[in-house]
């Protein structure tokens, strides 16, 4: 799998990284559903053995939970090391509700509960998972991050679902490496003005949800939403509803038939429709066993003709 450097970083990452979100389990706010441990571990494994140098988590995924696997997974691999990508800057209470916080002090608490629970001394790359609520608190809290990297704490610090804006305030203060933003057919805002700024300053993409948490998988279904367990956030988003449900798996569909002339699934083709922007370096897809990494994480190998793009983007 090819691999590309991430924006001013030193980290030569593959196309695809793994996501672990939905390895988090469930009890949590955005959980999605109770998750087998050990599925997600040989998910993990399959991963690192398809050539994916790189995992994305988050300390809030799970409550810690996901961050806890990933170190188990890494203790029974014999492997290379993958490269490590965590977030700060949301909190959960003994309920499992997910709240924002971000000041210096919580930065730094954060880092050293990610560095505990991955079992390692230094996090390759640090992101701020949410911006704050006031733009001027960036100030102390980016300060805090270049710091964690003066120390040797993280190698690389980012940013995930700023705007332009709020990188530029970073950026006053000190490099950003990445931005973590959401990209997929069914939200493309991003096209606009972040892509095209990251571009220019030089700043590292690694896009999340391509698949649009599953919509545009292939595999899902209105009986497959019907059956959701009550613990899953998608069944409280507009997207898995009519009568947006209807347009998103009509769009599924399309991807379907493009991938089924190319012996790819509809999620591996939705996957590198986000990979053929000249700004995206890399595409996070989340897989919560070793049949659905196989289904997936070979998108990279899938480049999309411009009739095909066409195709898919028709109206």
């Amino acid at each position: 799998m090819k691999t590309e450097e991430l924006g001013n970083a030193d980290l030569e990452i593959t196309s695809i990284g793994f996501g672990a979100w939905a390895i988090g389990g469930g009890g949590w706010e955005f959980s999605w559903g109770p998750q087998d441990d050990r599925e997600s571990i040989r998910a993990i494994h399959r991963a690192l053995e398809l050539g994916i140098n790189w995992i994305d988590t988050a300390a809030a995924y799970g409550c810690g939970h996901s961050e806890e696997i990933i170190r188990q997974a890494l203790a029974e691999w014999s492997g290379a090391r993958p490269q490590l990508f965590t977030k700060c800057g949301l909190r959960w209470d003994e309920k499992g509700k997910i709240e924002r916080e971000l000041t210096p002090q919580s930065v730094r608490r954060e880092c050293e509960g990610s560095l505990r629970r991955l079992g390692t001394e230094t996090i390759d790359l640090y992101q701020i998972h949410w911006p704050p609520l006031q733009i001027e608190e960036i100030d102390a809290v980016w300060e805090t991050m270049a710091a964690l990297r003066q120390e040797g704490k993280v190698r690389w610090i980012g940013v995930s679902n700023f705007n332009v804006s709020e990188m530029e305030r970073c950026l006053s203060i000190a490099p950003v490496t990445s931005l973590q933003p959401p990209y997929s057919l069914l939200f493309r805002d991003i096209e606009r003005e972040i892509l095209p700024f990251c571009q220019r300053r030089g700043i590292g993409v690694i896009v999340y949800s391509p698949m649009a948490s599953g919509l545009l998988s292939g595999s899902m279904t209105r009986e497959r939403i019907a059956g959701m367990d009550v613990d899953d956030w998608r069944r409280r988003s507009e997207e898995f509803q009519d009568p947006k449900l209807k347009r998103n798996l009509a769009l599924a569909e399309r991807l379907k038939e493009v991938g089924r002339r190319r012996g790819r699934s509809a999620g591996e083709v939705a996957v590198a429709w986000t990979l053929r922007h000249p700004a995206v370096t890399g595409a996070i897809v989340g897989a919560r066993t070793a049949q659905q990494v196989d289904g997936v994480m070979r998108a990279a190998e899938c480049e999309l003709t411009e009739e095909e793009t066409d195709e898919i983007e028709k109206t």
